[in-house]
């Protein structure tokens, strides 16, 4: 059984997934095929970033940790509103979704548009490396498996690459 990567929701799932029995060989029946598809939905559900993390505790923890580090923070505290109540309710729902949970933010929010919604604060070097350095803390002190912590910090540098609107 080869080692695949399958694309989701623009997240990469790691599972191992077993070749699909060629639907044109002699002895191939419908029920084979049917068995491999649903073996492989399975498995790269099961077997996503927020199941293999606990689930939304996680999310919700990873998120606290996070904000404890910004509310010091003199470079990225002052683009978060007063109250930080709804700003850590939405990262927590986002991040779920986006590493395989419910689609609650979506929902609730529409779709994620992470640029737009990012667009009024002057996101520069500076407040990308303060952001950055939060969550990776945040992430470290999980205490994650190797594989997980890569794959979240990886994540976080791209966002915060991505996200960066000024010099």
């Amino acid at each position: 059984m080869p080692n695949r990567i399958l694309s989701h929701h623009r997240r990469r799932v790691h599972c191992t997934r077993p070749e699909a029995p060629d639907p044109f060989a002699f002895g191939t029946t419908r029920d084979n095929l049917e068995s491999w598809v649903s073996v492989s939905v399975y498995r790269s559900t099961v077997d996503s970033l927020y199941e293999r993390v606990g689930g939304e505790a996680f999310f919700t923890a990873l998120v606290e940790r996070f904000y404890a580090g910004v509310v010091g923070d003199p470079v990225i505290r002052p683009l978060y509103p007063d109250d930080l109540g709804e700003p850590k309710a939405h990262l927590a729902l986002f991040l779920s979704q986006y590493w395989g949970g419910p689609h609650t933010y979506s929902e609730e929010r529409g779709h994620p548009r992470l640029r737009m919604r990012h667009a009024p604060f002057v996101i520069g070097t500076l407040e990308r490396d303060a952001w950055l350095r939060h969550m990776n803390k945040a992430v470290k002190a999980a205490d994650l498996p190797a594989d997980d912590e890569v794959e979240l910090l990886s994540y976080f540098d791209m966002a915060a690459q991505t996200l960066m609107n000024t010099g």
